[in-house]
């Protein structure tokens, strides 16, 4: 069973946010990356643009999460949880945002992008040149770089796939090189 079907059993055909029955996708909860059912939640058109652009946000259109934020399904809290966190200064959904509750480990998932915080209190990853890096970007080390721990060293023009961001410390991400998971220092690389 691929994950659309699974996704379409888990939520009777609907919008797990909202309930809509139209323009249903796969949605992959950033930032996990393996996908899958725990880490998709199936939504409509209109859910899925606005999560993806904020600029686009109808708050009355997320009155809907009064009832989604209670989902048995981490990935669905973790959305709601995100979505009233970015219309907290609305008024309703800071209501709705002291009467949730998630677990430490779906708290820290939902805190993984950032949302929630005030643009001052985000960390931002900047790359050698001063452009802004997100979880997923592909980087290319811009020095020779000695692996603590190992003989490894990462050569200068190797290409990191897929970076992961330290959420505590802007000047650190982390990737592979030659199989190896390393935590790398963001002025040693530059985006691709």
């Amino acid at each position: 069973m691929s994950v659309l079907e699974e996704l379409q059993n888990r939520s009777g055909n609907a919008c797990e946010l909202c309930g809509a029955t139209d323009e249903l996708k796969v949605y992959e909860v950033p930032p996990i990356s393996t996908g899958g059912v725990d880490g998709s939640i199936l939504a409509c058109g209109t859910c899925i643009g606005q999560i993806e652009n904020a600029d686009t946000m109808d708050p009355n259109h997320w009155r809907c999460l009064n009832d989604s934020m209670w989902s048995e399904h981490d990935a669905v809290k973790v959305v709601a949880w995100r979505m009233l966190s970015r219309l907290k200064d609305e008024g309703w959904p800071k209501d709705l945002l002291d009467m949730m509750y998630l677990e430490d480990e779906a708290l820290e998932w939902a805190k993984a992008t950032g949302e929630g915080l005030s643009e001052s209190e985000k960390i931002v990853h900047r790359d050698a040149n001063g452009a802004i890096l997100e979880n997923g970007d592909n980087v290319v080390l811009i020095k020779d770089l000695k692996v603590k721990g190992s003989s490894m060293v990462a050569k200068q023009g190797t290409a990191v796939r897929r970076i992961s961001l330290d959420r505590e410390n802007a000047e650190y991400i982390e990737g592979k090189v030659d199989g190896q998971q390393i935590v790398i220092i963001t002025k040693y690389v530059k985006k691709t």
